[in-house]
């Protein structure tokens, strides 16, 4: 594995969890989160939307 394939593989890490961090905080807000943070989660943002409040 090159240098560039290990730097790449962090950054996407931290990607992966700063928009968890900040989707979680949104949701934890009582607001919809930005769909740039539900898309690096690997979520599709128009169904998310879907979801009511239990």
């Amino acid at each position: 594995m090159t240098n560039r394939k290990i730097l790449s593989a962090i950054g996407d890490l931290f990607t992966t969890f700063g928009g968890a961090v900040a989707a979680s905080r949104t949701v934890e807000a009582g607001r919809k989160p930005r769909a740039d943070d539900l898309r690096n989660l690997g979520m599709d943002p128009a169904i998310f939307n879907r979801i009511g409040r239990f």
